[in-house]
């Protein structure tokens, strides 16, 4: 009988075990996702003005990288519907590489590429925070989503604040080509954390 009353009891931790495994690659996502970006877009401007661009030029890229952040949601949530959280989220993070290597390799006294770079800035995050929050409330139970959800949200506000003071740190000491670099290749460490390991073998 102990035995039998045991078998549910390891069977019900399983799922829930799961779940928290679920719901901290979600976050780590999420936090990742919003490092990098907000490190390279915070940069962004003051390259420009640093290398002779007007407000004008500024605005314009600053203005398509929110709404790739922003517009392409119902988008997103539909391909993540479709196709599933993770390979959302693992093409949000190929999104925000490419767009690293561009804004890196971007002409200073060119806007068009760095346009497109930022544009890719905000078309990965998008992708990476809607597959990564859809994730976090598929793996929690109504009774505790909003609260995880939360827990969560401020993880990634923290990360955002330490992504935008960090990435003076480095543009200061290094270049803002290799903050682009280094932000796409960040966003490549999200790719592992998405394999799903094997079930165990009873």
């Amino acid at each position: 009988p102990g035995g039998a009353a045991a078998a549910p009891a390891a069977g019900a931790a399983r799922p829930a075990s799961s779940a928290r495994r679920t719901v901290a690659l979600a976050a780590v996502a999420l936090v990742v996702t919003q490092v990098v970006m907000v490190a390279v877009m915070t940069m962004t401007p003051i390259h420009m003005r640093d290398h002779g661009h007007g407000l004008g030029a500024t605005g314009l890229v600053i203005s398509l990288h929110v709404a790739c952040m922003y517009l392409p949601s119902p988008l997103t949530g539909a391909l993540a519907d479709r196709h599933g959280r993770r390979p959302t989220i693992a093409a949000g993070a190929l999104t925000l590489l490419a767009a690293g290597l561009l804004a890196a390799a971007a002409p200073a006294d060119g806007v068009a590429l760095l346009a497109l770079a930022l544009g890719l800035l905000g078309l990965g995050w998008n992708l990476g925070l809607v597959g990564a929050s859809a994730l976090v409330a598929d793996a929690t139970p109504p009774a505790t989503r909003a609260r995880t959800q939360g827990s969560v949200d401020l993880a990634v506000a923290l990360a955002g604040a330490a992504g935008g003071l960090s990435s003076g740190l480095v543009v200061a000491t290094a270049s803002y080509a290799l903050l682009s670099v280094a932000g796409g290749l960040l966003a490549l460490a999200i790719l592992p954390l998405l394999v799903r390991p094997r079930p165990a073998v009873a």
